[in-house]
């Protein structure tokens, strides 16, 4: 396998296992006292998040570097399974992140606690027209999946996924003052838990010090910056 279809593989194996799982979950019969259910919740929402994570390294060029055509497609399908989000918008708005961090002109930057900065970070990525798709989706499905299902498996995983993106990829990173270039807090060393959490953007510093490091490769990041401190 050449290096650079590892981005390929790696967003393959996240929207395909988010479309499998969401598929099997639809016409399942689980109930609220079997405890496969919660895996089964928790399991959809890090997959949105994979979807989100991996549309946000195609924002950075690195799912398919030498096509960039293939590289934008990947990323649009991403966003577009995950809430109709269009690709471009988030482009756009990411960079801005990465060009102003922790500055007023950061779209996801915002002086105030954790519920009042969450509202502003969904605010400037959630559209009108986004909520009446995603609603007129809803309504057209449900007439063939059981309603409890649309709810567990498709809804409450995606806006559960948007929290863990925004605690562990923008609020913990970024709050409060820092006294580095990046102006970014990064996780403590352990690499399982930093996949489990978000995909290892709990290695936040790393990731603004090297954008065009995919996530599957951010942990490898950590570890240089632990041997250059270490020295």
């Amino acid at each position: 396998m050449v290096k650079n279809s590892t981005g390929i593989v790696m967003a393959s194996l996240i929207m395909g296992s988010w479309l499998i799982s969401t598929i099997y979950l639809m016409s399942s019969t689980l109930s609220f006292h079997q405890p496969l259910l919660y895996f089964f919740v928790l399991l959809q929402m890090h997959l949105y998040t994979g979807l989100f994570i991996t549309a946000h390294d195609a924002m950075h060029g690195t799912v398919a570097p030498n096509n960039k055509k293939l590289n934008n497609f990947i990323g649009q399908l991403c966003t577009l399974f995950y809430a109709v989000f269009p690709f471009q918008k988030l482009y756009i708005k990411h960079h801005q992140h990465h060009q102003f961090v922790h500055s007023e002109k950061d779209p996801d930057y915002y002086e105030g606690n954790f519920f009042v900065w969450y509202f502003h970070f969904i605010k400037q990525y959630i559209t009108w027209w986004q909520i009446v798709v995603m609603a007129l989706i809803y309504n057209i499905l449900k007439i063939w999946i059981a309603e409890q299902n649309l709810l567990l498996f498709w809804v409450v995983p995606s806006l559960l996924s948007t929290l863990q993106l925004f605690y562990f990829g923008t609020y913990l990173p970024h709050k409060g003052e820092h006294h580095n270039k990046h102006q970014s807090e990064t996780q403590t060393k352990n690499h399982i838990l930093a996949f489990l959490s978000c995909y290892f953007f709990g290695y936040h510093y790393e990731h603004h010090d090297s954008p065009g490091t995919p996530w599957w490769a951010l942990w490898k990041e950590k570890e240089k910056n632990l041997e250059r401190e270490n020295g």
